[in-house]
């Protein structure tokens, strides 16, 4: 593997970590800026807001534009979005701020994708993938949890400050690491970058997105009053926990990639098997302090397996905009997020118990499943159509020729 995807999996972690460290650090935030806990957690919402605006917007105007000046460009909009953050007099200037600290979010993983996959072999693109995903899902293990603390003893100002020194060390390894390029995609202009995303396949793959990680953030989501109220864990555990979280992520990330190399839609398709049995268990595995923290693993190695077959199918649907495609993913990832959220509190608002949004997350699964399938089922349908149609323009040269001659 070309050591240029450690740029990528440093510029993945400093997003990272910069997205999941504002839940910790919500009190802190309230507290300085004189707001309540529920108008800081827009700050999430304004975060995720952009990375679904930016993620397929700023794919499509870059289009034609070198993917190393693209990624580097991007970068430098996290480190100044992450450095406004820091210096936000108010509520008001921070939200903005957020809102632009999500925006290149998307469009960098995306981007990232397609040069990491443009870099191996072909039996190598979904493991190139996942080495990137490294970054995010490390994140989750150390750079959270030391932001975090980092906020609580320094100040949450503090924290974006050292978000935006990642930043500027993921820009250092982009320029001396990512090879130069002279071409991003065809000059087709942004029109044709966006027709590429009226195949009904790239659709299906971007719902399965949206089905599959929805399951996995409508119990996620929950995740610490699960482990309080039902496996009975101190409120001061639940860190080292979500660090398991972290760790199970990582494992099933290059596991995926792995497999992935090997069988694509087969990798996908036990990924998504495995996060319902997991999720459908989660009543069960909530039980004791034990087989609660085996669950916490389990959860993030079923979900992050599908995150390398997801991604690089929906380049190879629309292979004529991989970029845009790929960023249009990242921002299907995010609306999983807050739509699995909603759909696991509805269960929890109902009084179905504690465990319930890891039962509503069986339902987004087995949905994913369904999807995934259909996707298949068209995929085949339009195989033999394609075949035909590749038999039928071999033959037409020699045909016209015979007409000519």
């Amino acid at each position: 593997m070309p050591l240029a995807l450690l740029a990528l999996a440093v510029g993945a972690f400093g997003i990272g970590t910069t997205e999941f460290v504002m839940m910790g650090l919500l009190p802190d935030v309230a507290d300085d800026l004189n707001i309540s806990i529920p108008s800081a957690g827009h700050l999430v919402s304004a975060y995720a807001l952009g990375v679904v605006i930016g993620a397929p917007l700023l794919a499509a105007v870059t289009a034609r534009m070198s993917r190393r000046t693209v990624l580097i460009g991007l970068m430098g909009l996290f480190v100044v979005g992450n450095a406004l953050s820091a210096l936000a007099p108010d509520n008001g200037w921070l939200l903005a701020a957020r809102f632009l600290s999500g925006l290149p979010h998307g469009a960098f993983f995306g981007v990232g994708a397609v040069v990491a996959t443009n870099m191996v072999a072909p039996e190598r693109k979904a493991r190139s993938v996942s080495l990137m995903f490294l970054g995010l899902t490390v994140a989750n293990v150390a750079g959270v949890p030391v932001a975090t603390l980092m906020g609580q003893h320094l100040g949450w100002r503090a924290t974006f400050l050292g978000v935006s020194v990642i930043g500027l060390a993921a820009i250092a390894a982009l320029a001396f690491l990512i090879p130069h390029d002279h071409e991003h995609t065809t000059a087709q202009g942004l029109r044709g970058e966006l027709a590429a995303l009226r195949s009904l396949p790239v659709w299906l793959s971007l719902g399965t997105t949206v089905a599959g990680f929805g399951a996995l953030f409508a119990a996620y989501s929950y995740i610490t009053p699960m482990l309080t109220d039902a496996a009975g864990y101190a409120g001061a555990s639940v860190t080292l926990l979500l660090a398991l979280f972290g760790v199970g992520a990582t494992a099933g990330n290059l596991l995926g990639g792995r497999l992935a190399d090997h069988s694509l839609r087969g990798t996908l398709f036990g990924g998504l098997t495995a996060l319902v049995a997991v999720l459908a268990l989660f009543p069960l595995l909530m039980r004791t302090e034990l087989t609660a923290a085996v669950a916490v693993i389990l959860l993030g190695m079923a979900a992050f397996a599908t995150g390398s077959p997801l991604q690089l199918m929906v380049m190879e649907k629309a292979s004529s905009a991989p970029s845009l495609a790929s960023s249009a993913n990242q921002a299907a990832f995010n609306l999983a997020n807050a739509g699995g959220a909603w759909i696991g509190g509805l269960a929890l608002a109902a009084g179905f118990g504690v465990t319930s949004p890891a039962l509503a997350g069986v339902a987004l699964a087995v949905l994913g499943l369904a999807v995934a399938s259909l996707a298949y089922a068209v995929d085949r349908r339009r195989a033999p159509v394609a075949g035909r149609e590749r038999i039928v323009a071999s033959h037409v040269p020699q045909e016209a020729e015979a007409v000519h001659h």
